[in-house]
């Protein structure tokens, strides 16, 4: 009996074991978060949150610290889900309202705007949500403004601790460049009332101060933009530049509320930009920068202390998120809080910032974890402390069990430095089959050191993966961006390919890879096996742009979101005009070149995707099929150019994770 029984053991010993090896399920990466975002008052005597914990929607939460942290359910909706929450003043708040089961059109559609107060009361909705019925508030009142305007600003509170309207925009639907019209909106009224200047003509856009005083307005018309300026006290715009639509000589980034203007300007042989001061007397930015992050573009906005206006610092984004505080006490604080959290990026927003009672909520973060809030209560209520743990943004995921991420910088072929982004399983050493996971856009930023969940879970699979941020990406310097031009399948593919020889070379990467990648990254998955056909093993390629002739002339038969802006000015610029380089299109068009593929392809694409249409998708399958190369193959009905839905996104990520395991062997 005793040695049957040290079997048993034994036997549940190895399975438990088992189960601790087993890779962590999909879910765990796809999944909405359930704590989403923490906002402080204006007075810092009260926050809201938005959270899923306990309910299958996302409510809004306010939680009133003056009475020891009692919490009131404000708003909660049958068919959706809170979303960007804003204080207008210490009793009122205004919010959207998305359907996180709606697939990825939830954001695309208008949200609408509600407001409520603190306490639940007083719940009115101010814009009708697209494609959604009217909520009533009771009162019988329906005079709601129309589905197409959104939120500009919502001003400080003033002195007298009260508010009552914010800003918003109404934009032209359909439009091919979105016109806006500025307006106040009464939060507890419903009324409008215009603005007390004349708008110029064309305007797009709009940057107020903190007080909700407009100061710049941009302009779009026939391939020209522009931006204007209007100075505190004055009803009249003067011009700052004018220019084509992708060359602006420098980039307005913020106002304050004494009159001051901030640019970004691109310097230097890799024209990375710097944050400089306006100089309205010799009518260009500053000399001297104001913030300078080399081997970045400074990406980052203003500090504005809620009590006067201050500038108490600025936001900023390098490797990752982080806060360059001009406040001495702030940069005490931020001392204090990064020793008390060490390794993660530490992002703190507060209200009464430096005093002996200010109150700060510091989201904590890093590559392995998605990060916790912390609420910091410089005099707490008796017998409480001063720091309170809100929670996780994602609860069940263990740090320990996550893959570490690290920037490195290689040089490709033709010498152009290009970020490298690896992401490397926990636990592990040598060199590991490898998924080359290529950014959609192009011409966005791919990635920040934090928690990503595609990264993530390739890498819980036991794959190293690797992110470049080839020629094209932004964030790098003006001269990395305008280096794809007209390079897409060429240079461009260049540095994805450079970016795998190279972490092979390091010992990071074995000799077995696949390519993935949606929208931008799926067509450079596809080109990867098109140029680099002894390189790769897979590919999967989700959204993908397939037909470069489609994408840039577009078709009388096949609608999608790109306007008539985009087709006549940039596309022929950025990537090949249809006609005078229909040449150079056919040459890097999959579709067309598909008889070259010989790898095994998982093709994903969304029957509601108007940026890069199911044809694209029919189109390549198609030709793959004619070349004998028949692609796995998967649609998702309800689905825009993402997916929303996160049935889809854990059953996409399943299949993928299979097709890898495939072709790159079960538990490498």
């Amino acid at each position: 009996m005793a040695g049957f029984l040290q079997r048993a053991a034994l036997a549940l010993t190895l399975l438990a074991a088992a189960a601790q090896a087993a890779p962590p399920p999909a879910e765990l990466f796809y999944k909405d978060a359930e704590l989403l975002d923490v906002v402080l008052s204006p007075s810092g005597r009260k926050l809201a949150f938005t959270t899923s914990r306990g309910t299958d929607r996302v409510a809004l939460v306010v939680m009133d610290l003056d009475q020891g942290g009692k919490l009131n359910a404000v708003a909660r909706f049958k068919d959706g889900d809170v979303h960007d929450v804003r204080w207008v003043d210490d009793e009122r708040l205004v919010y959207g309202v998305v359907d996180l089961f709606d697939g990825s059109a939830r954001y695309s559609g208008a949200p609408g705007l509600f407001a409520v107060n603190a306490d639940g009361s007083k719940f009115r909705q101010l814009v009708r949500r697209q494609w959604k019925p009217v909520i009533s508030d009771g009162s019988g009142d329906k005079r709601l403004l129309d589905w197409h305007h959104r939120v500009i600003k919502v001003p400080r509170m003033n002195a007298g601790g009260s508010n009552d309207e914010v800003l918003v925009a109404e934009f032209s639907p359909g439009a091919d460049d979105d016109t806006e019209v500025p307006k106040w909106l009464n939060t507890r009224t419903g009324l409008t009332r215009n603005v007390d200047f004349t708008e110029p003509q064309g305007a797009v856009g709009w940057m107020a101060d903190s007080r909700g005083d407009m100061r710049v307005v941009f302009t779009r018309r026939e391939g020209r933009q522009a931006a204007l300026w209007r100075a505190p006290g004055s009803k009249t715009w003067t011009p700052l530049y004018e220019s084509d639509l992708l060359s602006s000589p420098f980039n307005i980034e913020a106002v304050d509320d004494a009159g001051g203007l901030y640019v970004s300007e691109h310097e230097g042989a890799a024209g990375q930009a710097t944050l400089k001061r306006y100089d309205f007397e010799r009518k260009r930015p500053q000399e001297k920068a104001l913030v300078a992050t080399p081997g970045f573009d400074f990406d980052g906005g203003l500090v504005i202390d809620e009590t006067n206006g201050r500038v108490l610092g600025v936001h900023l984004l390098v490797d990752a998120p982080t806060i360059a505080w001009f406040d001495p006490a702030m940069k005490v604080f931020q001392d204090r809080v990064d020793k008390l959290f060490p390794g993660n990026a530490n992002l703190v927003s507060c209200r009464r910032c430096g005093t002996p009672d200010m109150v700060a909520m510091v989201r904590s973060f890093s590559d392995r974890d998605p990060g916790r809030f912390y609420l910091f209560q410089g005099k707490p209520a008796a017998g409480e402390k001063a720091w309170t743990d809100m929670g996780a943004r994602r609860e069940g995921v263990k740090p320990q069990e996550m893959a570490s991420v690290d920037l490195q910088r290689i040089k490709a072929r033709d010498g152009l430095e290009v970020p490298v982004w690896i992401t490397r399983p926990a636990n592990t050493t040598g060199a590991l089959p490898a998924v080359v996971l290529v950014h959609g856009g192009p011409w966005v930023r791919g990635g920040t050191w934090g928690w990503d969940a595609d990264a993530q879970f390739l890498a819980s699979r036991g794959y190293v993966v690797i992110e470049p941020e080839f020629r094209g990406s932004t964030g790098y310097g003006d001269a990395h961006f305008r280096a794809s031009f007209k390079q897409w399948g060429l240079a461009m593919q260049d540095d994805v390919t450079d970016a795998l020889r190279w972490a092979q070379k390091q010992g990071i990467a074995s000799d077995k890879a696949c390519i993935a990648g949606a929208s931008y990254g799926g067509y450079s998955t596809l080109m990867g096996l098109v140029r680099d056909p002894d390189l790769y093993r897979c590919g999967v390629a989700w959204l993908a742009v397939t037909d470069l002739d489609l994408y840039a002339a577009g078709s009388w038969w096949v609608r999608d979101d790109i306007g008539a802006t985009g087709r006549r000015y940039t596309i022929p610029e950025a990537v090949g005009d249809p006609v005078k380089d229909a040449a150079l299109l056919a040459a890097n068009s999959p579709v067309k070149q598909a008889a070259r593929i010989k790898a095994p392809v998982l093709l994903a694409f969304n029957e509601g995707d108007r940026r890069v249409p199911m044809a694209h998708g029919d189109r390549m399958r198609k030709a793959l099929r004619e070349a004998g190369n028949e692609p796995v193959w998967v649609t998702y009905a309800g689905e825009g150019h993402g997916f929303g839905n996160v049935k889809n996104r854990v059953d996409f990520a399943q299949r993928m994770a299979a097709f890898l395991a495939k072709h790159l062997g079960e538990n490498p």
